[in-house]
């Protein structure tokens, strides 16, 4: 081959590499182990859908409308009025026009918001956003692409609509000034020698992690010398979703629509003693209030203190004698006196050892959604950290609340048990310990019913001597199993 040849072939296998390079092309990676056990519990295909979906957001927003200050209605054309006077990218920072979900539009011929279509939801909203896009990552000729390099936490937040904060910057190209148009990248775990898992900067662990580009905010001295701030202010992003910061506040509470099912199937009514526990940051706690229009009594606990509830003032300034309001230091002191407990069964009878903290039978109904695993949030850009083991861990605590729960609530109440992870035995191995152990308890039919089915069957890690059961047909037809790969779109949960 000739020097003019090659001289003329090497421009464009650059131009391939780089256009394969920058990219958002992620693989979610997993202990081996449970690789294979969630592949045994979900087919190989279906597991691979779901990790592909995990590490993607959701194109869109969920929007629970708090209906004891606006109406639904109301909501739907203040936010289209936002969108019309503002444009596309202002008021709802970084909305725009996609594809469409279905449900009702707030004006003809614009598919930016919907009402829920889901029957029973009927003060949600859906705010359609878009992507992946393909993004153009140019620089000048004879440069190279300046680049700021983040954490995978801090990408998992951009990707969801934040901007590049300071603390989340790992590395940074040399000679960035304030100004500077940079590509915004991850730096995600991969494994080490040891067997455990590294993170670095190296140049091919950066290929096909590509998040946008950005503006920074300050130079690259600055960045690594102020503690906080924003470093780099996105303006081109792989996944394009509104933020609602500062949007009619009060009047809206954003919130993944499993979550939202959660407080409906409890169906608290007005009048009752309602437990949440784990409660925090309180999207629950204020759905279940609405639900009960403000009347009745909720204790709203969670059992770490460095957990924060976030707009957790029920609904008004007003207080009524129908409804306790919890210091934080009251919630302390009953954290320190009992745990918790969950279960998605209705309760007809029979009795159990006292509950320390609460009289036992003493709530009309108890609702947990319980610490867990996490593996359902998107998007998610590492699983790596979980081991058989310590999902097992998980599943054992959560055993232990669900235990507590049943003593709470009366015969004929209702226990509403949900989580945000894949992994069955937090799920269907909890409801199956529940149903064996509780022979006074039963599952209920769910309304809305807007997931899927549950898992059937069992598992057994014969290497291990580890055996785990599942539900019966019938039984996973009473659970809601939200899958991330389907055409909800949602965060993987369960209730």
């Amino acid at each position: 081959m000739d020097s003019s040849a090659s001289a003329s072939a090497s421009p464009t296998a650059a131009a391939a590499a780089d256009a394969d390079r920058y990219t958002y092309s992620p693989r979610l990676r997993w202990q081996p182990e449970v690789e294979e056990y969630f592949a045994a519990a979900y087919g190989r295909d279906r597991f691979a859908r779901i990790s592909e979906a995990l590490a993607h957001p959701s194109c869109y927003s969920c929007i629970r409308v708090n209906t004891l200050k606006s109406s639904t209605d109301a909501v739907m054309h203040k936010l289209m009025n936002l969108v019309d006077q503002n444009g596309l990218c202002g008021g709802i920072n970084g909305l725009e026009i996609g594809q469409q979900n279905g449900g009702e539009q707030a004006h003809e011929g614009n598919s930016v918001v919907h009402k829920c279509p889901y029957s029973g939801l009927d003060n949600v909203l859906f705010v359609q956003g878009s992507g992946p896009h393909a993004l153009h990552y140019n620089s000048q000729p004879d440069q190279s692409i300046k680049e700021v390099i983040v954490s995978r936490k801090c990408a998992e937040s951009v990707l969801r609509g934040a901007q590049v904060y300071i603390p989340g910057v790992l590395a940074c190209s040399s000679h960035v000034e304030k100004g500077d148009k940079v590509a915004v990248s991850v730096a995600i775990e991969q494994p080490a020698e040891d067997g455990g898992w590294t993170v670095d900067a190296h140049h091919e662990e950066r290929k096909g992690l590509y998040i946008g580009q950005g503006i920074t905010a300050m130079s690259r001295s600055g960045i690594f010398r102020v503690p906080h701030g924003v470093a780099v202010e996105m303006t081109e992003r792989v996944y394009k979703l509104p933020s609602f910061n500062d949007v009619l506040e009060g009047e809206i509470f954003l919130q993944n629509l499993p979550s939202v099912v959660a407080a409906r199937v409890l169906d608290p009514q007005p009048g009752e003693r309602i437990l949440d526990m784990c409660a925090a940051p309180g999207g629950k706690t204020t759905a279940i209030a609405i639900l009960m229009k403000d009347q009745g009594e909720i204790i709203a606990l969670d059992r770490s203190h460095n957990k924060k509830f976030d707009n957790f003032v029920l609904l008004d300034n007003k207080k009524t004698d129908d409804k306790r309001y919890v210091s934080k230091a009251d919630l302390r002191k009953n954290l320190r006196r009992m745990r918790n407990g969950p279960g998605r069964n209705n309760c007809s009878g029979g009795r159990v050892e006292n509950s320390k903290g609460f009289l036992p039978n003493s709530f009309d109904r108890v609702l947990l959604d319980a610490p867990c695993s996490a593996l359902g949030l998107r998007p998610r850009l590492f699983a790596g950290e979980e081991t058989l083991e310590s999902l097992r861990n998980h599943a054992t605590y959560q055993r232990r609340m669900f235990d507590q729960a049943v003593k709470l609530v009366h015969p004929g109440g209702v226990i509403v048990y949900s989580t945000c992870t894949i992994n069955p035995g937090e799920n269907e191995a909890l409801v199956r310990y529940a149903l064996d152990k509780y022979k006074f308890l039963s599952l209920g039919s769910q309304h809305p019913k807007v997931g899927g089915p549950g898992i059937v069957g069992s598992f057994e890690l014969s290497t291990k001597k580890y055996t785990e059961e599942w539900l019966t047909k019938h039984e996973s037809q009473l659970v809601q199993r939200f899958d991330p790969s389907s055409t909800l779109d949602t965060i993987a949960s369960h209730v």
